[in-house]
């Protein structure tokens, strides 16, 4: 299990001298695997230990809380990821409103020299740091050059010759239905958790038990069916179909909603913390006249479901990892 710190403070002798991959990360997506992966082979050819210095919460929501983005990938479910790649540690630096104003000297010298020690800084190309964001890739490959470290500053990842691989690209693909393209440039699929509350039961009464799970308000995921990947806590993984919305058919306006049917399951899983690892988009969500309509077309939903689950690949190996081998 992956080494998750809080702060410096009695950070394991072990990790200094490490290498650092420094970033927001929020989805590790292939942009952020390309900064990952070239600290990954310093620390593999200088023998350091590999450390991500990364922020909690994002920066955006301390400085406009009313324009925060909307998480692809919550504090746990990142430091998961950073072990699947190979990482031995996670700083989660707090980011609050004094540690924003440290100067980008104050940020080389307190974080990076006194509190890692560091041997290696990874980073992106654009990468600013400090009060007003007065320390940039050219400060801080002097304050390397004085101060005795390395600096490794990665380019931006693209899938096309113009289009950049972002976060925030990322959200829209993914808050639009075009859930392809998110995983594509996710690199492995879209994945959300929650544990399993006991709801009104109407599934079970249409033949169609659903595992409900609340997700955050500011979930970035379009509302409607999607064919899944369920992976309990123990690891065990069911395929199912899934519908993400507000339910319009049997509510008024409901709060959004992660309904799953698994597949050839029968069991308990209230109170139980699942991973929904979301395969296809299926169709948007619709409200329909009445239940015997909406039970035609869960069935078929349920049957082209299994048709493209039957046959999914891995889209990596990270995927195959998170996707196939557990959550």
């Amino acid at each position: 299990m992956i080494a998750r710190h809080s702060s410096l403070a009695g950070l394991p002798a072990r990790l200094r001298g490490a290498t650092v991959a420094i970033g927001n990360f929020d989805g590790v997506h292939r942009g952020h695997q390309a900064v990952l992966e070239a600290a990954g082979a310093a620390a593999e050819r200088d023998a350091t230990p590999l450390t991500v210095l990364t922020f909690e919460p994002h920066p955006r929501a301390v400085f406009t809380p009313d324009r925060a983005p909307a998480r692809i990938t919550p504090a746990p479910m990142k430091a998961e990821i950073l072990e699947a790649l190979g990482f031995d540690a996670v700083v989660e630096m707090p980011f609050t409103l004094d540690f924003a104003a440290l100067t980008a000297d104050q940020f080389i010298d307190d974080v990076l020299v006194s509190g890692f020690g560091v041997r290696h800084v990874v980073t992106g190309f654009d990468f600013h740091f400090g009060a007003k964001r007065q320390g940039g890739p050219a400060f801080l490959m002097e304050a390397g050059r004085n101060r005795g470290f390395d600096v490794i500053l990665v380019d931006a990842e693209r899938d096309t010759d113009i289009h950049v691989i972002s976060s925030s690209r990322i959200r829209d693909e993914l808050q639009t239905g075009r859930l392809d393209d998110a995983n594509r440039l996710l690199g492995y699929r879209y994945r959300v958790r929650a544990e399993v509350a006991k709801g009104e039961q109407l599934g079970r009464t249409l033949g169609y038990p659903t595992a409900n799970m609340a997700l955050p308000e500011t979930t970035p995921l379009a509302h409607g069916i999607y064919a899944v990947r369920f992976i309990r806590a123990d690891g065990t993984i069911h395929d199912g179909v899934a519908s993400f919305g507000r339910r319009p058919t049997v509510t008024e306006n409901g709060a959004p909603l992660l309904e799953t049917f698994l597949f050839d399951f029968h069991g308990d899983l209230y109170g139980e913390t699942c991973t929904v690892c979301l395969v296809a988009f299926q169709r948007g969500e619709e409200k329909f006249d009445d239940l015997d309509t909406l039970v035609a077309q869960m069935t078929r939903d349920e049957a082209s479901a299994r048709q493209t689950l039957a046959t999914v690949e891995p889209l990596s190996p990270l995927d195959a990892t998170l996707t196939f081998g557990g959550g």
